[in-house]
């Protein structure tokens, strides 16, 4: 047998130390590694098929709303980064800046894509003439450089994967339509998909999208409390496209300036979902977005039952499969069964099946759930219909169990006092006077941040938690990710 040294770590609890956790969780479930390139990392096929999933899942939906992919340049010229003033100055400290290429200092320095309004916003500009090529809907996937200072796998990484969409308007109502459609995207797919339910609303001034006329976020709750910015969807007004010229004749023969939204989510939410749903065993995922629903384990001993028991294996492999429509994996490896259990615990799989000599002399097969770990015995006759409605139980097991945690950790307060303590805890809904400088002090006594003006508020008269003026209503507060 081969030594693997990721299923002989031990991970470390959730208790004791949260952040060492998450860092054992990528590991031993094979997600990811730091790569040589300080902040970078290396996504391992593991990994990579969670993004892949995320990607097949989202494309489909942005097309169902009419968006279109394509591609834009990974460099952008420095000028164009300038021109919006606000945009400038709110991604300066990330910016890499390429000087010298081809061995000789270049005419103008290039910066390494951060994100691609401006890039795109000069193709905008030639592209758009006329109403009639009004909306324009597009979308990338890509990858993106914002220098950081104190990475961490999947969450804050130097080069990251995303999708960034950018769209064109006639009217300013067209774009704030477009904008909440496209964080409603997100909310269904944070939740019907990821399992994580999310709380959506408006960004306040201070946390806006550098550039951005109104900035939306949905936020989700971690294991240990903190919150997650799981997506986000600006309105981005006129401020891109008349420092850029995007202009068009309208039909009543004027020229306007065109209306924009962008809008992003990354690969921070596969860090989103080992933090939601793992456990101290290793990672769970959620069987819609898991790159294996079913891993069939064939029970070998060595002796020439082996030849039946891995034929009856990729039968039932074949057969779920066809059947159910989903990724099947059957694990043929030089393993014990109980290291291959290990294995496939620590990488999170949704159900675990056993094939052996005895399951195929009694036709009954053991079935392990992986996010409540019981084990069923299921009848081979109707093996893909009790397991399809096993993974429909385990994807809404996930999402209620998420569901009750945030709602026991989110609290509503009223005092100071009150305020300090359940903040270290979970989401804290809490009045605010709407001052930015009010803002600015809780958060540098606190560590806490305005996650978001919830789209569900309340109107209710009350006292900023901090300044005691006057308030209506509660804004959700939380430390953060």
């Amino acid at each position: 047998m081969k030594d693997n040294k990721h299923e002989q770590k031990r991970i470390t609890s959730r208790s004791e130390d949260f952040s060492e956790w998450y860092q054992d969780i990528v590991d031993v479930a094979e997600l990811a590694e730091h790569s040589p390139v300080r902040g970078s990392m290396t996504i391992k096929p593991y990994g990579y098929a969670i993004w892949e999933n995320i990607v097949k899942v989202l494309d489909t939906k942005f097309r169902e709303t009419g968006v279109e992919n394509a591609y834009f340049p990974l460099f952008i010229p420095e000028k164009f980064l300038k021109k919006e003033s606000q945009h400038v100055k709110g991604f300066s400290p990330q910016v890499a800046v390429v000087t010298h290429a081809g061995g000789k200092k270049l005419d103008e320095p290039l910066v390494v894509r951060p994100t691609s309004e401006t890039i795109i916003y000069e193709a905008y500009s030639r592209w758009i003439e006329s109403y009639r090529d009004l909306p324009v809907l597009i979308n990338q996937w890509a990858n993106v450089v914002r220098w950081e200072l104190r990475p961490r796998l999947f969450l804050r990484t130097t080069e990251f994967l995303w999708q960034e969409g950018h769209t064109a308007h006639k009217t300013e109502q067209e774009a704030e339509e477009k904008t909440k459609q496209m964080l409603g995207v997100y909310k269904d797919f944070s939740e019907n998909f990821l399992a994580i339910p999310v709380i959506g609303g408006l960004k306040t001034e201070s946390e806006k999208f550098a550039g951005a006329l109104r900035t939306y976020s949905i936020e989700g709750i971690m294991q240990d409390g903190k919150a997650l910015q799981m997506g986000t969807s600006h309105n981005l007004g006129q401020n891109f496209s008349k420092p850029f010229k995007i202009k068009f004749l309208d039909e009543d023969n004027k020229i306007k300036y065109v209306w924009q939204t962008s809008w992003g989510l990354s690969t921070r939410v596969i860090g989103a979902l080992i933090m939601a749903h793992s456990d101290d065993k290793g990672l769970v995922l959620p069987p819609k977005i898991s790159p294996f629903k079913v891993v069939i384990i064939p029970v070998l001993s060595g002796n020439s039952d082996n030849n039946n028991v891995l034929s009856k294996a990729d039968e039932l492999a074949v057969k779920i499969s066809k059947e159910l429509g989903v990724e099947v994996k059957v694990d043929k490896r030089d393993e014990t069964l109980g290291e291959k259990h290990y294995h496939w615990e620590k990488k999170g799989a949704p159900l675990r099946i056993e094939v052996g000599p005895k399951e195929i002399e009694t036709g009954k097969l053991a079935v392990i759930r992986r996010d409540i770990g019981d084990k069923l015995t299921i009848s081979e006759d109707v093996i893909s219909s009790e397991i399809s409605k096993l993974l429909d139980d385990i994807q809404s097991s996930l999402y209620k169990k998420a569901v009750e945690f945030r709602d026991k950790n989110t609290k509503e307060v009223d005092t100071w006092k009150e305020f300090k303590k359940e903040v270290e805890k979970g989401f804290v809904l809490a009045h605010w006077c709407g001052d930015a400088d009010i803002e600015r002090k809780i958060n540098e006594e606190t560590g806490a941040t305005i996650r978001c003006i919830p789209f569900n508020q309340k109107k209710e008269e009350g006292k900023c938690v901090y300044s005691g003026k006057k308030s209506e209503g509660r804004v959700l507060f939380a430390k953060s990710y």
